[in-house]
């Protein structure tokens, strides 16, 4: 990611941001397999009963990534750290949903030692989880991002460093901090 020529990936983000519809097109396969991959890791651990299974959750994220405007793609773990935050959004919507329809939005908390195999219960943990990862955000937004894209992208040490432009030594850091802080707010 740190080479000057970008790969063919990053330049077809690049082509496909510049309006070429035939970049979109060549992207679209090359992309779907990973997609599928950070839709698994969300969906891991899901009640049997869900509505939405993972690929219904890539074609909804696609449908809202190929309207996504005037973005400057800077490489193919930027370009998924994009998608899985639209992935988080559309299943903690589901999940306030759910958890208001059935339970008068109560949400039981979440144990972070539990992390990422949430269980069972992972909707109403999942909203727990959110709102506290707003708050830690609004205290430190890096250690925030961080958690959103090691937990909920499923991005790798290195590709969360590349995202956000920090060493891997940092994003080890700030997950350990972020994670420490989490488990205490979520256990208060």
């Amino acid at each position: 990611m740190a080479d000057s020529q970008p790969s063919d990936t990053t330049q077809l983000l690049r082509d496909w941001a510049k309006g070429n519809q035939a970049a979109l097109d060549r992207l679209t396969p090359r992309v779907y397999r990973e997609l599928r991959r950070v839709a698994g890791h969300f969906m891991r651990n899901e009640n049997p009963g869900r509505t939405m299974q993972a690929t219904a959750l890539v074609h909804e994220a696609y449908l809202k990534l190929i309207e996504v405007d005037n973005v400057d793609w800077q490489h193919r773990a930027h370009f998924f750290a994009v998608a899985a935050q639209i992935m988080r959004h559309i299943l903690l919507d589901a999940a306030r949903k759910r958890a208001s329809a059935k339970r008068g939005g109560n949400t039981p908390r979440v144990n972070l030692d539990e992390i990422p195999d949430m269980g069972a219960e992972r909707g109403s943990q999942l909203i727990a989880l959110d709102d506290a990862l707003t708050r830690l955000s609004k205290l430190d937004e890096r250690k925030g991002r961080v958690v959103e894209l090691r937990f909920f992208g499923g991005l790798s040490v290195e590709e969360t460093a590349a995202v956000l432009h920090v060493s891997q030594e940092t994003v080890m850091r700030d997950w350990k901090l972020a994670r420490a802080w989490l488990l205490s707010e979520l256990n208060s």
